[in-house]
């Protein structure tokens, strides 16, 4: 997703909905930058995160991605360049997690249902080697499909892998807690809103709901939102 696309997504979203109009005032620019990383590794990424902060899911995966895959031995500039470009660009090799034990997990971070998926993504993926290969030339729905049969994998983990993984432009995750929130304060309702009525106030952000969901989630960031 380039600039041209986030300003015409902005003016969209701006004249659609008066609601997303003062949001984006407040907020600024669309920082949103997909991963880019290769297929699997994405999806680790994503049932790392299922049900905790960006933050703990960041730490929890930095954990496992050393222990499969350990950054450079020596020293590093002092800015962390080099660890970082390792967290950045590194690949999650399946033969390697798939041989983690339980208790190496568990010393991860990664709780005992997470491991099981993962290893319930590995199996599939085994079981179907083209399809994370092939998964980028997909319709979002397919990649639904595709990936919801997976234990363990449901219509959030896959919401995350289109939005942050593969920049798909008109993602709308409709079961993100965050999202719900949001939505309920900057709209003013009652209570938190239910799939449907969410789809209704999202209906205006079509094509573009991926950008207004990054949008919403800032909102919940006192930081973020100037005065």
């Amino acid at each position: 997703m380039s600039t041209p696309f986030y300003q015409q997504a902005r003016e969209h979203l701006s004249a659609a909905c008066p609601v997303m109009n003062g949001l984006i005032g407040r907020v600024g620019p669309c920082l949103l930058v997909p991963r880019g990383e290769d297929p699997f590794t994405l999806l680790v990424r994503c049932v790392i995160g299922q049900q905790i902060s960006t933050k703990a899911a960041e730490s929890i995966y930095n954990r496992l991605a050393r222990a499969v895959n350990p950054p450079p031995e020596g020293p590093h500039p002092a800015d962390g360049t080099s660890l970082a470009m390792w967290q950045r660009e590194g690949i999650m090799p399946m033969d390697k997690l798939a041989a983690l034990s339980e208790a190496e997990f568990k010393a991860c971070g990664v709780s005992g249902p997470k491991q099981r998926t993962l290893r319930a993504v590995v199996e599939h993926a085994r079981a179907n080697p083209d399809l994370l290969p092939s998964i980028a030339g997909l319709d979002d729905d397919t990649i639904r499909e595709r990936l919801t049969v997976i234990k363990g994998i449901g219509p959030w983990t896959v919401d995350m892998y289109l939005l942050f993984g593969l920049g798909r432009p008109d993602v709308l995750s409709v079961g993100d807690y965050g999202i719900r929130v949001a939505v309920k304060n900057l709209f003013r309702l009652r209570k938190l809103p239910d799939p449907a009525k969410l789809t209704r106030v999202a209906k205006p952000w079509q094509p573009y709901r991926s950008v207004a969901l990054w949008y919403l989630w800032r909102s919940l960031d006192a930081k973020a939102l100037k005065e």
